[in-house]
């Protein structure tokens, strides 16, 4: 049977030929909200994706953003699915989009897959192990200055009927940091911390194929990662704060500022 990781990494790389291949053609575009699309390369890479991990283990629970699936709750792992992160780019052509999959075992992300095959950047980690992007092993960065740190942030698609929208976080942390880019796929951005392109990154109402991946490939990095409150964080969890860790501390109190 093939190990975890690789099976990922092959799924990984099927659904990103099908992400490459349509990048350029016309997409069948749906609305799962006023400014949430889906497209047919959504549906069409998810269904590679599982039908790749139903073959090595059938078994296993599969947790995925376009389709339900029924839950074992005695099944101890689960695969924790984005076919597709960062639709609204991929069909206004902007090339920072990817597909995620993680494996949780009791609830634990083990092994995260982020690959981005349109910028060929494939970014992979196993809980314990090394932690790779193209090949290299990577880390976050070692700047300590809160003031000299580009951070990268997302906000919700409810937007406009949630009061929570991140706008007055976005408001109080562009005060005090070198910059901040909004790029749009969560997936990468966590990457990016991880890799040091990006110092930290915060943002609020994201669901579990968003982050799960990220996650360990930031923490095998030697990131940090939390809620606002500094607690730990769970992907079921509505907001999260990645870091280097070395500006954690005072990225959690800007934050926390930001709503007295």
């Amino acid at each position: 049977m093939k190990e975890f990781l690789d099976i990922a990494l092959e799924a990984g790389a099927k659904a990103g030929e099908i992400i490459r291949e349509n990048f350029h053609k016309k997409k069948l575009i749906d609305y799962k909200g006023r400014i949430n699309l889906v497209t047919n390369v959504d549906i069409e890479a998810e269904k590679v994706v599982i039908e790749i991990i139903r073959n090595y283990y059938p078994k296993h629970n599969i947790l995925t953003e376009e389709t339900e699936h029924k839950q074992n709750p005695d099944q101890e792992y689960c695969w924790v699915i984005d076919p597709l992160d960062g639709t609204t780019n991929y069909v206004h052509g902007f090339p920072f989009v990817c597909v995620s999959i993680a494996l949780q075992k009791n609830g634990e992300s083990v092994v995260g897959v982020v690959y981005n095959p349109i910028m060929n950047e494939l970014f992979f980690a196993e809980k314990g192990k090394r932690c790779v992007r193209n090949d290299e092993e990577i880390h976050v960065s070692d700047n300590p200055d809160f003031s000299k740190s580009l951070l990268a942030t997302g906000f919700p698609y409810d937007m406009l009927n949630d009061a929570r929208n991140n706008i007055q976080y976005f408001s109080k942390l562009i005060k005090q940091c070198r910059g901040i880019r909004r790029p749009g796929a969560a997936a990468l951005d966590i990457c990016y911390v991880a890799c040091g392109i990006f110092d930290g990154y915060w943002e609020l109402e994201l669901y579990p194929w968003d982050t799960a991946a990220g996650i360990v490939i930031l923490e095998e990095a030697g990131g940090q990662v939390s809620k606002f409150d500094g607690s730990e964080f769970s992907i079921f969890d509505k907001e999260i704060v990645a870091t280097n860790g070395k500006i954690h501390g005072e990225m959690l109190e800007i934050l926390g500022s930001s709503i007295s």
